[in-house]
């Protein structure tokens, strides 16, 4: 069948095979090398992660609308919070946008056919696989009750057999994060078409690109780490354990090296991603381009620099402390130079509040409330009282979650009509995002309160015992801000489960998507929807990816196309026609 230029326009599957439909069956997606079925792979993966990871928050939570605990005793309550931190963090948070909207967009912006690897890429998610196995064999296996920092020496000393299974899953998970960050370095520096210079890069590339530098230097150390903490655990060699004339600090140090630039694992790619939305949904270019581009690589490099911070109450000496005191405050000068830019970009811009746009305004509330937080965190004369209390839990998840998570969402909003080709219902995405935002503030800001007032973080009940005195006026406080969090978790949750039965139910019911919905400049809106299995028939042109004035909204294709060259002017060989 020839396709009718209303249907190459808009790039129906009717018109060729989309990468969706251009082979199936289950060897079709399980040995596939095409890095966009790869990064729906990961995404299924990733998403049942979340569900997995949010279902131990909301248990965590409920377990906490009692003084006394309402649900679990202490030891089960233990195993909730470590299973709930280290799914949300090794499982979602770190491949959560790199893996999946990373795997799926990165070739396309580039205007390449798939990454440079495709085959180490298909290895990664399998690796991804295996190491989410062992962390479902931790579950199993009752006893990981450590945090997910699975701190000496309490880890060493505790049921073997679950720490064993958790950290091989670590290390597993680690290798696939390397292959990830591998390709993604590898492909960006030799892949790039004609006329595509480092500055013409979409910034979503540069996060990726910084990412990807962190997770192969910063990995390395964590897989160590955690195949001598499994060493330790199993022979006592005396690497952690101060029985054997170990040393449990020399382990913070090995995991905070990773840890820290880990936090930037999560957040650069939340942040690209902001970048690459803000502009189109603003029809603006963005401001200040190259400060934007260059900053993720400062806080790629910085972020190797901090990790004592976390250590400030371990024995430190007072000079280290006040050096890693200094450089975390240096790193936010380039998260700042990041939010100022956002800003500036938004300044006199035409806003489309989209379910996108709403969730890149609710990311720079949270994240902003999570930066100005960290201040207090960074500053040793606040951070001795603040440390191991409720505040560090809520900073944390301000800017994990309330970026990352936050970002994550309003990527697969926006690119979800490219991914599946299908539009989704607005008003129910709209929703989404301000009961995601509302259910949010109610959840973690009572927790800085909380942190405040001296209430402890992991402890499964708050009614006092030994060691832990509460007056009747403080029991009152605790058990309010504790009811208020437990019924923001929930409607986080609603939230959530709405955006979600949007995106799916889009699948199924939504109008197909035009090629270029939003009006975006980059590379992919220039592909079919969904695109086909090569994503390009020829190298596509290059030009400024934040220039939006060469395109227009088309009513009957619902969506926006290139404006027409405009005709030369006539010279005396070529006179108008009358």
């Amino acid at each position: 069948m020839i396709a009718t230029p209303a249907q190459l326009e808009q790039g129906s599957d009717s018109a060729e095979p989309n990468y969706l439909n251009a082979s199936s069956g289950f060897a079709s997606w399980a040995f596939t090398l095409d890095h966009k079925r790869i990064g729906v792979m990961y995404l299924v993966g990733i998403c049942v992660s979340l569900l997995l990871g949010g279902i131990f928050a909301l248990l965590v939570r409920m377990q906490l609308w009692e003084p006394s605990g309402a649900l679990f005793n202490a030891q089960k309550y233990n195993e909730l919070f470590t299973l709930h931190g280290a799914i949300m963090v090794f499982l979602f948070i770190i491949p959560s946008v790199p893996a999946s909207l990373g795997n799926f967009f990165l070739p396309i912006m580039l205007g390449a056919k798939d990454v440079a690897f495709p085959r180490m890429n298909l290895a990664s998610f399998y690796l991804w696989v295996i190491g989410a196995i062992f962390f479902l064999g931790a579950m199993l296996i009752t006893g990981l009750d450590t945090g997910w920092t699975f701190y000496t020496p309490y880890s060493v000393e505790t049921s073997t057999a679950p720490v064993i299974c958790a950290t091989m899953g670590v290390f597993i998970l680690g290798f696939s994060s390397i292959f990830t960050g591998l390709n993604f370095v590898v492909t960006v520096n030799t892949m790039r078409p004609p006329g595509m210079t480092w500055f013409r890069m979409p910034l979503f590339l540069w996060s990726i690109y910084a990412t990807g530098i962190i997770q192969l230097l910063a990995t390395p150390v964590l897989g160590i780490t955690v195949l001598l903490l499994a060493a330790e655990a199993t022979l006592h060699i005396g690497i952690f354990d101060p029985k054997y004339n170990g040393d449990p600090v020399l382990f913070q140090h090995f995991f905070w090296f990773y840890s820290h630039p880990a936090v930037y694992i999560m957040i650069l790619p939340a942040m690209g991603v902001i970048s690459e939305l803000l502009p189109v949904y603003c029809r603006k270019h963005i401001f200040g381009y190259k400060f934007i581009a260059l900053s993720s690589l400062a806080i790629a490099m910085i972020g190797f620099l901090v990790w004592g911070h976390h250590m400030f109450v371990s024995s430190e000496s007072k000079l280290v402390a006040v050096i890693f005191s200094g450089l975390t405050f240096a790193v936010a000068i380039p998260s700042g130079i990041k939010v100022f830019n956002w800003l500036a970009t938004m300044y006199k811009g035409n806003l489309y509040l989209t379910t996108s746009m709403c969730y890149v305004l609710s990311f720079l509330f949270l994240f902003t409330i999570g930066g100005l937080t960290g201040l207090h965190l960074g500053a040793l004369a606040t951070d001795i009282a603040l440390h191991d209390t409720y505040f560090v839990v809520a900073h944390f998840h301000y800017v994990m979650m309330g970026g990352s998570l936050i970002a994550f969402i309003a990527g697969l909003f926006h690119w979800w009509p490219k991914m599946f080709g299908k539009m989704y219902n607005e008003t129910w995405g709209r929703i989404s995002a301000l009961l995601v935002f509302v259910g949010f503030n109610m959840t973690f800001f009572p927790q800085f309160l909380l942190g405040s007032l001296g209430m402890p973080r992991r402890y499964a009940s708050y009614e006092g015992h030994e060691g832990f005195e509460v007056s009747e006026a403080m029991l009152s406080q605790f058990t309010a801000l504790h009811r208020v969090s437990t019924t923001g978790a929930m409607i986080l949750g609603a939230g959530l489960f709405i955006a979600a039965g949007t995106l799916i139910a889009a699948l199924f019911t939504g109008r197909r998507a035009p090629r270029n919905p939003w009006g975006g400049a980059t590379l992919e809106w220039t592909c079919t929807s969904p695109p086909i299995a090569h994503n390009f028939h020829e190298t596509p042109s290059v030009g400024d990816p934040y220039i939006y004035t060469n395109l227009e909204w088309d009513a009957d294709l619902e969506g926006y196309k290139p404006k027409p060259a405009a005709s030369p002017a006539p010279t005396h060989e070529q006179e108008p026609v009358s």
